[in-house]
């Protein structure tokens, strides 16, 4: 039997509690309502959006085009000033060369004439003359200074010197010979060549002293054409900051600002900056270059308006902009009221009905007439959520009752899960804490996270003073300690870093400040969401010591070995060749096989020196830029007579090309490279065959490929080819002989060359060895 009561049917029994809720629907607003308002507000807002859009897009697009145009105003500025400067120098450069101003051909009286005459033509030279070699003015426009010694003067001097082109300055010697300038000293520029005769020999100096306000008129042609839509100002200031041509106040001053700067470090600009004025202006800067010979004396110009007034059209823009979204603003809030409405019609009609339904009416909801396909859907959706209440409720019931059942298995679970994860920290903890290596734990920050009792006793740090210090203060010595950040830093970019490819040796410290050498072994190991560096290391310093002894062993015994051994060489060579007689065929067979010997043990000799050298840094290569092929020939000639002995043809293969292959190369460093592995070639070629010393170029290096037709290279043991004393095992090897040092030491010799040294082998076809050497030329 069904107790379960409807919402109406509660309603109903119950009326007094639909009064509360009545009351409380009286204070809301409708939809109706907040949609009217949703929409107002949200045309207002997008209409400020888009207004603040356009007027920052506009505006900051004015503003940029007004600091363009003080930019482009200080490059004309700069060039004409350029333009201005590289024509004076030219014009005084050639002045200097004129044939009629030379003392040779001409009197004072006709070189003064010629000197008036351009002073005349020339309205901005203030003076013109000719100083002979001790520095005394010979000869003068309108006859200034004639007979004053000039010599100390920096023009003179810096003439004599190669430097044709003075900075501004006042008047020293004309400032009471020429009148002020509206109440201002004289200013001038100065340009001054040397003067020569028909050889060449310098005869003194002609200098002209260039009317600094011909700077003025530079500056007024530029500015007065725009000074209509504001107060514009230009300065120019000297490479030191001092305003050279300005407004008064400025004039003479000297300036620290930020475009003098920035006009240092690129081709004009512009900016706002503050002034020493107190105000802050927009400025274009830009900075004199020089032009063609004339190199520039490093002037700046700067053209500066008020920033007030530089971005009044800006400010206007943003006035009408925001005029126009105010309106834009009522309009939309208008349509969206009158939207609203529409919209909501059909809602209220269902919610008048469901109302009815509440109220205990038994009566389908109806959209009604004129409603739209969400009111439609909405309403038989509200009619299935009527009919399916009651089945859903008791599905509710029913997953109710099994739920905490369900979270109590999936909680032990957890727990299971939960100490398994312990467990296994605490075995790898265990495992970390008995093992003989040090071991760092550290994070992505370069802090130690984990240090066991290897590392206390390695380093001298207990666990409880390292951890949350950083690793590389307190083990890396401090040269080594911004390359080590750098390798943090790569790993924490690309989480990956060759150094955990292979086992390294490092040198580190101890907490004594004590250098040793270590052998590390370093890996990424993630813990749920921090990743770590995993660090072990194995102090190597009695592996050290125990190298150093064996390297010094071998090379005293191998010194030690040499010197008996050259001259037992010798002695058995002078035999072998007849020094001693005629000898009997079976003495001369023991002789023979005794030179041999002894040559074989000078070679191994000589190859442990060689290893001793590389291993020490001290093998001396003097590399020259030569070509390749007599290179190659040198290697065939010196095998010769080893291949006919072994009954095997040497052959040199190159294209017309390759005459022209040149290297940096040490000449019998890479004939002793060819020579090993040609000597192993015919050593492993059966009698009869051939071996190819083959020259080519092949991108941008030179190959030298050494072919033999030998039974090729075990696969066992291609990966130990260049390794020191490797032979291959098998009874073929070991009757051939061999150090097994050959390919280590021409491995070295290659890649001391900049080279690379591979080979490539096939089972009983024979063996190529491949070296590529950097190309250059000869």
């Amino acid at each position: 039997m069904n107790h379960e009561t409807t919402p109406s049917q509660a309603a109903a029994q119950h009326p007094s509690a639909d009064v509360p809720l009545r009351s409380r629907r009286r204070g809301l607003r409708s939809l109706g309502s907040w949609l009217a308002l949703a929409f107002s507000l949200l045309s207002i807002l997008l209409t400020v959006l888009l207004v603040e859009v356009v007027d920052i897009a506009a505006t900051g697009q004015v503003e940029t085009s007004i600091g363009h145009g003080l930019r482009e105003l200080a490059l004309q500025t700069t060039d004409k000033l350029d333009r201005g400067m590289f024509e004076r120098y030219r014009e005084v450069r050639l002045l200097a060369q004129r044939r009629d101003l030379s003392p040779a051909n001409a009197d004072r009286a006709a070189r003064r004439e010629v000197l008036d005459g351009i002073q005349e033509s020339y309205g901005y030279y203030d003076w013109i003359g000719m100083a002979g070699i001790d520095g005394t003015v010979q000869v003068a426009g309108r006859g200034l200074l004639e007979g004053v010694n000039v010599g100390a003067r920096p023009w003179f001097r810096n003439a004599l010197q190669g430097v044709n082109v003075g900075d501004v300055h006042e008047a020293v010697l004309l400032a009471k010979l020429l009148p002020t300038e509206g109440g201002e000293p004289r200013r001038f520029v100065d340009v001054a060549f040397p003067y020569m005769d028909a050889s060449g020999r310098t005869l003194g100096v002609l200098g002209v002293h260039l009317s600094w306000k011909w700077a003025r008129a530079v500056e007024r042609s530029v500015i007065a054409p725009v000074a209509a839509r504001g107060k514009i100002d230009a300065l120019i200031v000297g490479r030191d900051g001092t305003v050279l041509l300005g407004p008064g106040a400025l004039q003479g001053t000297k300036l620290d600002l930020a475009s003098l700067r920035e006009a240092g470090s690129q081709d004009g600009g512009y900016l706002v900056e503050n002034w020493p004025d107190g105000q802050s202006y927009l400025v274009g800067f830009s900075r004199s270059r020089g032009r063609d010979a004339y190199p520039g004396l490093g002037w700046t110009v700067l053209v500066r308006q008020a920033v007030d007034a530089a971005y009044a059209p800006a400010r206007e823009l943003r006035q009408r902009a925001l005029l126009s979204g105010v309106g834009l603003a009522l309009v939309f809030s208008l349509v969206g009221v009158l939207l609203a409405r529409h919209i909501t019609r059909p809602l209220g009609r269902l919610v008048r009905d469901a109302q009815r339904i509440r109220r205990g009416e038994s009566l389908p909801l109806l959209p009604g007439a004129g409603s739209y396909a969400e009111v439609n859907t909405l309403s038989d959706t509200l009619n299935a959520l009527v009919a399916d209440l009651v089945e859903r409720r008791q599905e509710l019931q029913g997953l109710n009752a099994t739920l905490e059942a369900r979270v109590e298995a999936r909680t032990r679970e957890l727990e299971r899960a939960l100490g398994a994860v312990r467990a296994s920290e605490q075995r790898v903890g265990a495992i970390v804490e008995a093992a003989q290596d040090a071991f760092v734990g550290v994070d992505m920050r370069g802090l130690v996270t984990d240090w066991n009792s290897a590392a206390e006793r390695m380093f001298g740090w207990k666990r409880s003073e390292v951890l949350g210090w950083p690793m590389t203060e307190l083990i890396v010595p401090e040269r080594f300690r911004p390359s080590t950040y750098r390798a943090i830093e790569r790993v924490r970019a690309t989480g990956h870093t060759p150094l955990f490819e292979r086992r390294a040796e490092r040198l580190v410290i101890n907490r004594r400040g004590e250098e040793f050498p270590i052998e590390m072994t370093a890996g990424l190991a993630s813990g749920g969401d921090q990743t770590i560096f995993a660090v072990f290391l194995h102090d190597i310093s009695e592996r050290r010591k125990v190298d150093q002894l064996k390297t010094e062993f071998v090379s005293t015994v191998s010194h030690e070995l040499r010197t008996p051994l050259t001259s037992i060489r010798a002695s058995l060579s002078m035999l072998a060749d007849g020094y001693a007689g005629e000898l009997p065929p079976d003495i001369a067979g023991l002789i023979a096989i005794a030179h041999q010997s002894a040559e074989r043990l000078v070679r191994l000799v000589n190859d442990v020196l060689d290893i001793q050298k590389i291993e020490a840094g001290g093998m001396q290569i003097e590399r020259r830029a030569q070509p390749l092929l007599p290179v190659a020939q040198h290697a065939i000639e010196g095998m010769q007579a080893y291949a006919q002995e072994n009954g095997v043809t040497l052959r040199l293969e190159y294209r017309e090309p390759a005459r022209a292959l040149a290297a940096a190369i040490d000449h019998d460093r890479l004939v002793q490279v060819l020579t090993n592995l040609l000597s192993n070639a015919v050593k492993f070629s059966p009698r009869g065959a051939t071996v190819t010393l083959e020259l080519e170029g092949i991108d941008r290096c030179a190959r030298l490929a050494v072919h033999d037709a030998g039974a090729g290279i075990p696969e066992a043991f291609q990966p130990r080819v260049f390794q020191r004393f490797a032979q291959a095992d098998g009874a073929d090897t070991r009757q051939k002989g061999g150090t097994g040092l050959g390919l280590s030491i021409s491995k070295s010799l290659v890649e001391e060359h900049g080279g690379q040294i591979s080979f490539e082998t096939v089972p009983g076809r024979g063996t190529s060895f491949r070296v590529d050497l950097p190309l250059t030329g000869a």
